[in-house]
């Protein structure tokens, strides 16, 4: 079969789709990527994979026309508790700006059916069957609908989503499970980083898609660094001087490669960051913010694999608790053996032409 995935131009949105993605071309399939931007680095995979994404489109100018627009909305949005009316107004802006040249490459290259992520709506909008793939702890029929809602195109409901979320963080009605898989591409891994440290070792990791605030907790954690009986890890940060003794710093790593040596990871709450380190069995203290960030805090909290706090809020104490609180890492475990339990991509695409035309 012949079958299109498609992501908004994020890294943090395709990232998540490449291991069906690879499996499907495992196992005979004719696989093409459809996305854009930055998000255009999944070439490296080997995979074909088309620019759809006209180079005017920017997320930036795009967040700012909407904020000036609905002040309120984007309010809510800064808060944490925007229900998707800023998301599925920035995401059906981009949808619609990818429609015609998705179209367009659609009517040259004619898929059998469509795989998207739920904030790429223009997937279910080619007529072709699509099918959504969750790449969060949200509802991914739910988001498509809401984006789709936004686009002047017609977004078409979906055959049937893969569910990645594990149940006990997320369980949603209907579609099938499939096993989330970290990937992030390649990247050298320094050989100190590949190895335990003998000292307890947190990851601290920030977005890869811009925003206000990106780095304050990054800076939050160095404060009170040197008060924590560990190795601090910080991943692509904005200074590299003047650092606590125990504290490192590495460019951009593949960070499902390093989280098997770590015992901790303070992040931002992106969806993929937030799975990946529940792969891994990591527990977690993330920074609850705008979009799905506030969602999947609580989220984490309430299975009791990990912690939430504003930059604010971190402590020596805290980051002490991440590394030591044996209930964040039974709990944390228990997602990881929850997960792996789950049909792996390459078991999904076995079953693909079963799964695509139901």
């Amino acid at each position: 079969m012949r079958v299109l995935v498609v992501a908004a131009p994020l890294l943090g949105h395709v990232f998540p789709l490449m291991p069906l993605a690879l499996a499907l071309r495992e196992a005979g399939h004719e696989v093409v990527v459809a996305t854009g931007g930055e998000a255009l680095r999944v070439r490296d995979s080997g995979l074909r994979v088309e620019d759809v994404v006209p180079s005017g489109v920017r997320f930036g100018p795009i967040a700012l026309r909407i904020m000036l627009a609905h002040p309120l909305v984007a309010k809510r949005e800064l808060r944490g508790s925007g229900r998707l009316d800023f998301v599925s107004r920035m995401f059906g802006t981009v949808g619609d700006a990818m429609t015609e040249p998705l179209r367009t490459f659609a009517r040259g290259w004619r898929p059998d059916v469509v795989v998207h992520e739920p904030l790429a709506a223009a997937g279910s909008a080619l007529g072709v069957p699509s099918i959504v793939h969750d790449v969060s702890l949200f509802d991914g029929l739910v988001l498509t609908a809401a984006v789709g809602a936004r686009m002047k195109a017609e977004v078409r409901s979906p055959a049937t989503v893969l569910r990645t979320a594990p149940p006990s963080l997320a369980e949603f009605p209907g579609g099938e499970r499939m096993r989330f898989v970290p990937y992030s591409g390649d990247g050298e891994v320094p050989q100190w980083l590949a190895e335990p440290s003998g000292t307890p070792r947190i990851l601290v990791s920030r977005s890869t898609a811009p925003g206000p605030g990106a780095g304050r907790m990054m800076a939050a954690v160095v404060r009170a660094a040197r008060q924590v009986d560990a190795e601090f890890v910080l991943v692509r940060p904005d200074r590299t001087e003047g650092l606590p003794g125990n504290v490192r710093t590495v460019g951009w790593v593949p960070i499902p490669q390093v989280l098997p040596f770590c015992d901790g990871i303070v992040h931002h709450g992106g969806a993929g960051t937030v799975l990946g380190s529940l792969a891994a069995g990591v527990p977690q203290l993330v920074e609850p913010g705008p979009g799905d960030r506030t969602v999947h805090a609580t989220a984490i909290t309430g299975r009791g694999a990990g912690l939430r706090a504003e930059p604010r809020e971190v402590t020596a104490a805290l980051l002490t608790r991440l590394i030591e609180d044996s209930k964040l890492q039974r709990a944390a475990g228990e997602v990881r053996a929850e997960m792996a339990a789950m049909p792996s991509p390459g078991e999904v695409a076995e079953r693909w032409e079963s799964l695509a035309m139901q």
